[in-house]
């Protein structure tokens, strides 16, 4: 059986918070230490024939949370803007923000403008940072846009398709995920790219993301490549799709 490629890893960073009450502390600083451990992930993800990593920061329901929380994490997200940027050049990334920028304050809006031209070069991975994103609302505004094209006469709806859709996401122009990862122990997805996960390979983790550590990474991607892929088809004797 040939190997599966994995061109694209999506992660649900789940579990911050509950590492940190596990050991006394405020759960903003379980959000610190998981920001160190994206950065090693990004480091690492760089070295591999991964192009795409997409990891959800901040859902569009997280604003349900505390304020000190919510705050902790605007500020921790604007430092990473301002401190990341020069690492993410250096080793080759190009930042991409995904979701409902217009919900940010200004100022981190500005950021995320600057820090995506600055890295715009970046050859070796597209980090995907998806920040005040819910992909139910995504897709809503896909379909909203979608009709204002045809109220305006730019669109016939026959026409419309699957790609259609798609090329209105705010995920438009990046490839759907091979791999799906969530570690914390949870089993599910969390209204996290519900259109682009159609044909995804999931895999549910019990580490907390604090403990997550690059070999874990190594070892789930061992098991990704020996999975059988069938896309809604069957395999032959050879391992590719009949």
């Amino acid at each position: 059986m040939q190997e599966n490629p994995v061109t694209h890893v999506a992660v649900i960073m789940d579990g911050n918070g509950r590492w940190a009450q596990k050991r006394g502390l405020p759960r903003t600083g379980g959000h610190k230490v998981g920001a160190e451990v994206l950065r090693k992930i990004i480091e690492w993800a760089t070295q591999t024939e991964i192009e795409h990593l997409t990891c959800y920061a901040f859902s569009t329901e997280n604003w349900k949370r505390p304020k000190i929380e919510v705050t902790f994490l605007m500020t921790l997200f604007s430092s990473y803007l301002e401190k990341e940027v020069e690492n993410l050049k250096k080793n080759g990334v190009r930042l991409k923000i995904i979701g409902d920028k217009t919900g940010l304050s200004k100022k981190l809006q500005k950021l995320i403008v600057k820090a995506e031209s600055e890295t715009a070069n970046g050859q070796n991975l597209q980090l995907n940072l998806a920040v005040n994103y819910g992909s139910q609302q995504d897709i809503t505004e896909a379909v909203r846009l979608i009709a204002q094209e045809v109220l305006e006469g730019k669109m016939n709806p026959a026409e419309i398709q699957v790609d259609t859709i798609t090329n209105h996401l705010s995920t438009a122009g990046i490839p759907e995920p091979d791999l799906l990862i969530r570690p914390g122990g949870d089993f599910r997805i969390s209204n996290y790219l519900l259109w682009e996960l159609a044909y995804t390979e999931f895999f549910f983790y019990e580490k907390l993301w604090p403990d997550f550590t690059v070999e874990d990474m190594e070892q789930i991607l061992l098991d990704f490549k020996n999975r059988e892929r069938r896309f809604g088809g069957l395999v032959d004797s050879g391992g590719t799709n009949a």
